[in-house]
C-alpha cells in the first residue's frame, strides 16, 4: 500500500468515525407525529371495516404492511431533507449509518412474518405482539444516534408487544387496536422525544451572534 492509499483509508476511518459518533438530526417530529395517525387510522378502519380480522389474516395484516410501507416513505423523505439541511457532506453516510442501525429488526420482523405464514399459520396471532418488541430492539440499536429520550420509547415498544402477546395468548385473535394503540402511542412518543430534542439546538442557533464580513465592520468604521 502506497502512502497516497494509506492516507486515504486514513480519511474514510476518519470520517466513518465521525458519522458514527455524530447525533443524527435527519429525523422530524412531523413525519412521526404523521405516521401516528396512520396507524390509528387504519385501526379505526379495521374496526369499522374488517367484520372478522382473525378469519381474514391477509387483509389484516396487507392493512398493516402497507400503513407500514406509508409510514416508511413519510419518515425517509423528511429524513433525507433534513440531513442535507443539518448535516452537508456527511448527509448520505448519516443516513446509511441510521438506517443500518434498524436493519436488522426491520428484516427480521418481514422474514419472521413470511416464514410463519408459511410454515405456521395458526401462529399468526403472535406477530401483533412481536413487531413491536423487534421495533424496540431496532431503537435501543440506534439509541446512539438517536435523540435523548429515545430509551423511552423502546421501552413503551418492549412492554406493549408482551402485553399483547399476554392479552391475545388465550384467543389467538387478531384485534386491530393490539396494532393501532402501541405504534399510534409509540410514533407519538417518537415524535415528543425529537421536538424537545429539537428545541435546544434551535435555541442554539438563534442566539449565535451573526458573522460579519471584515469589509463591512471597514465601512461602518469609515461611516
Amino acid at each position: 500500500m502506497t502512502d497516497l492509499d494509506k492516507a486515504l483509508a486514513d480519511i474514510v476511518a476518519i470520517r466513518a468515525q465521525l458519522v458514527r459518533g455524530s447525533a443524527f438530526r435527519g429525523y422530524g417530529a412531523a413525519a412521526f407525529a404523521a405516521t401516528a395517525g396512520l396507524a390509528l387510522i387504519t385501526a379505526t378502519a379495521q374496526s369499522l371495516f374488517l367484520e372478522d380480522p382473525t378469519a381474514q389474516p391477509l387483509l389484516f395484516f396487507g392493512g398493516w404492511i402497507a400503513t407500514a410501507f406509508g409510514a416508511l416513505g413519510l419518515v425517509g423523505w423528511e429524513m433525507r431533507a433534513r440531513a442535507r439541511r443539518h448535516s452537508g457532506g456527511f448527509a448520505d453516510a448519516m443516513i446509511g449509518d441510521a438506517v443500518e442501525q434498524f436493519l436488522p429488526a426491520g428484516a427480521a420482523g418481514a422474514l419472521l412474518a413470511l416464514v410463519l405464514a408459511r410454515v405456521s399459520p395458526e401462529t399468526l396471532w403472535l406477530l401483533p405482539g412481536l413487531w413491536p418488541v423487534l421495533v424496540s430492539l431496532g431503537i435501543f440499536a440506534g439509541a446512539r444516534v438517536m435523540p435523548r429520550g429515545v430509551a423511552v420509547v423502546g421501552a413503551w415498544y418492549l412492554v406493549a408487544g408482551l402485553a399483547v402477546l399476554v392479552l391475545t395468548a388465550e384467543s389467538h385473535a387478531l384485534l386491530p387496536w393490539a396494532m393501532g394503540l402501541p405504534f399510534g402511542i409509540g410514533q407519538g412518543l417518537m415524535a415528543l422525544v425529537i421536538r424537545q430534542a429539537s428545541i435546544p439546538h434551535q435555541l442554539s442557533i438563534t442566539h449565535q451572534a451573526p458573522i460579519r464580513h471584515p469589509a463591512s465592520e471597514a465601512a461602518d468604521g469609515d461611516a
